[in-house]
């Protein structure tokens, strides 16, 4: 793709542990930096999903009430969307400023934002006591959230991987949607604990306590992320930055292409909000499958992939993030349809099964490489800037797809067929996108990141 001033290439040498010494230092910064977002991913997508959790069991009767059941739940999967829609213009402000300030600063800022979000909507009324006002309110409250969210996995797996040596960038960025999966278990466990309460309880109080918990944990994530130094790559890249062109500018005029290639390349991300927000309402509601029993398959999904996913990380950097990424897209996309068959025979155990296989194995070779082959392809200088944003935008479509599914989902056991077929379209258009499109990067240096990839033109102007 054309490209303007970028960061000036740096000539790869044979190996890329030459090209980026690892000192004693820089490994216990990798690892600090790997921990500060496996913990603080773990704090953010936790607030984040106990929403996807609510909408599926609880806001279609606490804010949308007296209304057609399916609308209700239509209604109630729709707010999980708005907190997709203001993303990409937040990505671009967070971005712009963890690219001129520093990472570690926006980084702090998404985690007080999300907890203080978190803990509001568990504050909120119900629609019977203050009428329209409560779903208004909780559709604020929901777009502070996906602002922050924004924000967060780019920024994290952009610290964590300038911190990390160049032969271990995929391991150690691993860990950054490795703790959201922490998140998502998380989460699933507060609602199975709230679940158990009697009816009354539950949809009066018991609701909001996974809500109200999240502002006890902002304390010790900003303890550990205030910790943590900016990394060397970003340092050197701002002292030479001139500063008069805006980040987004730059990626808006010369890296264009590569947005439209990470919106299509980011479909894969459809596979989360459908599994954990779709198909939880979709059980409960249509088959009468017990809460607990859905909560228990996410749980004890997240759980394995918190074991699966750094394994995803060593394995590309050995072998490359294309192979692992497009088996896990092609995996995903075949267990949709098993997974949502399971559910229409009503059968506990092959749900567990299927999703272990849908979730932990194919959604587990994606999900820890998708944010961190997104943010190689942009150069330091800009990185945060548009990686977060071509994100974001791309994650519109993954905000909506348990609307869409809600939609689209048919009457009658096999209901469930045009639900599977879109979200392995998705992850089948990921795979052919990163086939074609996406250019290796496991052997290359983090400075050259974004600015000359092994056999691409290295002229004047031009840029893989």
């Amino acid at each position: 793709m054309t490209a303007g001033p970028i960061d000036p290439p740096t000539p790869l040498t044979p190996s890329v542990e030459q090209a980026h010494p690892v000192s004693p230092a820089g490994t216990n910064h990798a690892r600090r930096a790997a921990a500060a977002s496996f913990i603080g991913s773990t704090l953010e997508y936790y607030d984040f999903f106990i929403y996807g959790s609510a909408s599926a069991l609880i806001f279609n009767k606490i804010f949308f009430p007296g209304i057609d059941p399916a609308l209700g739940t239509i209604l109630s999967m729709a707010t999980i969307g708005i907190g997709y829609v203001v993303r990409p213009l937040a990505a671009s402000v967070i971005g712009h400023y963890g690219d001129r300030i520093g990472r570690r600063q926006m980084l702090v800022l998404t985690l007080v934002v999300m907890g203080v979000a978190t803990f509001l909507i568990g504050c909120l009324p119900p629609a019977a006591a203050i009428g329209a006002t409560a779903p208004v309110l909780l559709v604020v409250l929901r777009a502070l959230q996906g602002a922050s969210a924004a924000g967060e996995s780019v920024g994290a797996v952009t610290m964590t991987m300038e911190h990390a040596p160049s032969n271990k960038r995929a391991f150690y960025s691993s860990w950054v949607n490795t703790g959201a999966v922490a998140g998502i278990m998380l989460a699933s466990l507060a609602f199975l604990a709230v679940s158990l309460l009697p009816q009354e309880d539950l949809l009066s109080w018991g609701w909001r306590l996974p809500f109200l918990a999240s502002i006890l944990v902002v304390a010790v994530g900003l303890y550990i992320r205030l910790r943590l130094p900016e990394s060397e790559v970003f340092e050197a890249a701002k002292e030479a930055a001139d500063g008069h062109e805006l980040p987004l500018k730059v990626v808006l005029r010369d890296h264009w292409r590569t947005i439209l290639k990470v919106i299509f390349f980011g479909l894969w991300s459809v596979v989360s909000s459908v599994f954990a927000a779709f198909g939880l309402a979709y059980a409960t509601g249509k088959f009468g499958i017990p809460s607990a029993a859905m909560l228990g398959v996410t749980i004890a999904t997240a759980a394995l992939g918190i074991i699966a996913q750094p394994f995803a990380g060593i394995l590309a950097d050995r072998i490359g993030r294309k192979p692992v990424f497009i088996t896990g897209n092609i995996i995903c996309a075949a267990a949709a349809f098993v997974y949502f068959w399971s559910i229409s025979i009503a059968s506990i155990p092959l749900i567990f099964a299927s999703g272990i296989l849908f979730m932990t194995v194919g959604y587990g070779l994606v999900n820890p490489l998708g944010p961190a082959m997104t943010a190689e392809m942009f150069p330091t200088r800009i990185r945060y800037t548009g990686a977060a944003t071509a994100s974001q935008l791309g994650l519109i479509v993954t905000g909506f797809a348990p609307t869409i599914a809600a939609a689209i989902v048919q009457p009658g056991p096999s209901g469930w067929i045009p639900v599977a077929a879109f979200t392995a379209a998705c992850c089948l258009i990921s795979a052919a996108v990163t086939a074609i499109w996406v250019k290796e990067t496991y052997k290359v240096s983090t400075e050259a990141l974004g600015t000359q990839v092994p056999g691409a033109k290295t002229s004047a102007g031009a840029t893989a």
